[in-house]
């Protein structure tokens, strides 16, 4: 099976048609925070993001499901059956992830009510060259990760390759 990267005239996956919203994390603590404030369907929490950003963004399912499940399987909610949909309650050990995270939840919030972007903290986007060939560097480890073990030699020659590449980044 052939595996392609990105083409670098393209940008990444996670930012086609209209780009990414949160940066890493940010979704799960909001959507953490939104069944903190009362347990909620999946499409409940995409309707209230959608409403708090007052229509900019809506995520797909195929976004905040897979997010549910990981929250769930972090022991953050739980999820009951509810006339055929999953309910998602906030458990003690997302209550106190929140706790544990409330300055980043409250930038968040706020960042959502005033409209201003949602990623990179203030810093603004990644120039898509850059997104591309972190995308491209995860997909070349992930497909060489799920081959055939790794010998020694090949374990330490990709952990020199890395930090050859993160030394270079650390000198412009």
């Amino acid at each position: 099976m052939k595996h392609e990267f990105l083409d670098a005239r393209q940008p990444p996956l996670e930012r086609r048609g209209g780009g990414r919203v949160f940066g890493h994390g940010g979704l799960r603590l909001v959507l953490l925070q939104l069944i903190a404030d009362k347990p909620r369907h999946g499409y409940e929490l995409i309707k209230a993001i959608e409403d708090r950003l007052n229509g900019a963004y809506s995520p797909s399912p195929g976004v905040i499901y897979p997010t549910l499940t990981l929250l769930e399987e972090m022991g953050h909610v739980t999820v009951t059956a509810d006339g055929g949909r999953k309910l998602h309650t906030l458990t003690d050990a997302g209550r106190d992830h929140l706790a544990e995270h409330r300055a980043e939840v409250d930038a968040l919030l706020a960042r959502m009510a005033s409209g201003l972007p949602m990623r990179g903290g203030g810093h603004g986007e990644r120039p898509a060259p850059i997104e591309r060939a972190v995308h491209n560097l995860r997909h070349a480890l992930h497909l060489r990760l799920a081959r055939e073990p790794l010998a020694e030699a090949q374990i330490h020659a990709i952990a020199d390759a890395l930090d050859a590449a993160a030394r270079q980044i650390e000198r412009l």
